[in-house]
């Protein structure tokens, strides 16, 4: 229960500042695209830090089936961590539509070009983001303390790339949650779907590079799969 309040709060925090940083910078200009892509990533940063030891830090439905791919973590867990993810995001999104109006689609993510060119975009931007979570998840030499800058560096600089092509979601909690509340299902399907492929993608990359590893050594250890 306290790993799914856990996942729960950090999702929430992700979907309120990060599309709540797109719906103030709408109304008022003062963060910019670089502030919004650094709201993403320093919230991200400070969520896996305050409860990743409690849940694993999530707060992304791709990498929560991603780590159930893996068949170290538990189905019937992930599917209680989605539910937790997708319940917060919407609560989240629909906090800031009423504290803020339908302002910005409340930060919903849109194509800026061709739904074609988005999923692209959102597939290559998730491998990326998937490939230094499994880097930091399953190496044991890896620096776990280091793992929330990581992470919420790479979410800061695939959003300042890929915002302003695709909105750089890379995460189907994210971009649900705003979708429903403004009422603009159009283009989500690419949100969910791309981030999921782009996940599974570099897990079997990860999966072929540990069997090759354990292959020649006979002694490959992963860490538990949590992000922290």
């Amino acid at each position: 229960m306290r790993a799914l309040l856990a996942e729960a709060i950090g999702t929430f925090a992700l979907v309120f500042a990060g599309a709540g940083a797109i719906m103030v910078d709408s109304e008022t200009g003062a963060l910019g695209h670089v502030g919004i892509a650094l709201t993403f990533g320093l919230v991200i940063m400070a969520m896996i830090y305050a409860v990743g030891h409690v849940s694993g830090a999530h707060f992304n439905p791709a990498v929560t089936v991603a780590f159930a791919l893996t068949r170290n973590f538990a189905w019937s867990r992930a599917a209680a961590y989605i539910v937790a993810q997708l319940a917060a995001a919407i609560a989240a999104a629909a906090l800031l539509r009423a504290s803020l109006g339908n302002v910005a689609g409340i930060g919903a993510t849109t194509p800026a070009g061709s739904q074609a060119q988005s999923f692209l975009w959102e597939l290559v931007l998730s491998f990326f983001l998937m490939f230094v979570i499994m880097a930091v998840a399953t190496d044991t030499r890896a620096v776990g303390e280091a793992a929330a800058i990581a992470i919420g560096g790479t979410v800061a600089l695939d959003a300042l790339v890929g915002g302003p092509v695709s909105g750089a979601s890379m995460n189907p909690a994210r971009s649900l949650g705003p979708a429903l509340v403004a009422g603009d299902l159009s283009s989500l399907w690419l949100y969910l779907a791309a981030p999921l492929v782009g996940a599974a993608s570099e897990l079997s990359r990860i999966r072929r590079f540990a069997e090759r590893r354990h292959n020649r050594s006979g002694d490959l250890t992963y860490r538990s799969l949590s992000i922290y």
